[in-house]
């Protein structure tokens, strides 16, 4: 299948191409290189280097490379700035899709995977969170990718485009082959956060919180590997393809680490020591968030392979190394 790969060049995209490319597909990469890095693209996958809200380069990438599928993950994803400065993401995130979607109806696009969020979800009412969770998104970022599910389920109904949404929990580690290092540009995630102190780039970092009702009292979140998640993607177009009906599906482990199993996990691997800060909660923040993803592997065949945390820290520890900035 001719696939285009929006945001391709960005962490989870280009582990998304790499997938794609390994199960035969004929792949394209259109990105703006705005938090992508030109070192995680591929020699294999074709690249043109422009931007969702530019709907004439748009229209031209989409009537020369002519995709029967399509991978978006051309949006903005930092919750906190996303309250912030929320006509930023209006622009990119609803007027970039809509341009997408658009764009796709005017090629005649079959399948579209969408890379949601567990955001769209809001504070856990129950664990582990199914599909069947109500959406209460507490954040912008989280409101802009259930507003995107909503065209997507309309575009469906309306043009016969075939999705499938899927809802990530929390993204980490590389290809643990070292095929692609690109480093995330001002990362807000733990993971990088924890692998930026160890490595010698920040001093310290804070721990949000210590008296939350969890066995260490900090934060417990849901990690899957995104090598996991790029297998998902692939998955997805099988299923879309076979099944011609759409889905949203929760890709994630049903499991969780702590803030500070992470931290420790951190140090035993590296063999250095992460200086942290325990300061006040943050608003909003639950004190465990944890997929449940029968779903994923009722239709899709898919769990989590690489996901442990052992596996997500030193394959991100090897990316940091592989770029030379451990001091």
């Amino acid at each position: 299948m001719k696939i285009a790969v929006f945001g391709g060049a960005g962490y989870i995209g280009s582990h998304t191409v790499l997938q794609l490319l390994e199960r035969g597909h004929d792949v394209a990469v259109y990105d703006n290189l705005s938090s992508g890095h030109r070192s995680n693209l591929l020699p294999t996958a074709e690249f043109v280097e422009g931007d969702i809200l530019d709907t004439q380069a748009l229209q031209a990438f989409m009537e020369d490379f002519q995709p029967q599928g399509v991978v978006h993950l051309a949006a903005f994803k930092a919750a906190g700035e996303s309250m912030l400065h929320p006509e930023k993401y209006s622009t990119n995130n609803i007027t970039g899709s809509l341009n997408l979607l658009n764009a796709c109806t005017a090629v005649g696009v079959k399948y579209f995977v969408f890379s949601s969020s567990a955001a769209t979800y809001g504070a856990p009412q129950y664990l582990p969170m199914d599909e069947k969770h109500p959406t209460n998104p507490e954040n912008y970022y989280g409101y802009t990718k259930l507003a995107i599910e909503d065209y997507l389920r309309w575009y469906d109904q309306l043009k016969g485009l075939k999705y499938a949404a899927l809802r990530y929990f929390n993204a980490a580690g590389y290809d643990a082959q070292g095929r692609i290092t690109g480093l995330e540009k001002n990362p807000a995630n733990l993971l990088p956060v924890v692998m930026e102190c160890v490595a010698g780039m920040r001093k310290s970092m804070q721990v949000f919180g210590d008296d939350y009702a969890t066995p260490d009292g900090t934060g417990v979140r849901d990690y899957i590997h995104v090598s996991d998640l790029a297998i998902g993607h692939g998955m997805a177009f099988d299923y879309l393809e076979q099944k011609q009906e759409s889905l949203v599906v929760n890709l994630g482990v049903n499991s969780g680490a702590s803030v500070l199993e992470v931290i420790k996990m951190a140090e035993e691997i590296t063999g250095r020591q992460v200086n942290y800060e325990i300061v006040e909660r943050r608003a909003g923040d639950p004190a465990e968030v944890v997929a449940d993803p029968k779903l994923a592997l009722e239709t899709l065949g898919w769990q989590a392979e690489h996901s442990n945390l052992r596996n997500l820290i030193l394959t991100t520890w090897e990316a940091y190394l592989a770029n030379g900035v451990v001091r």
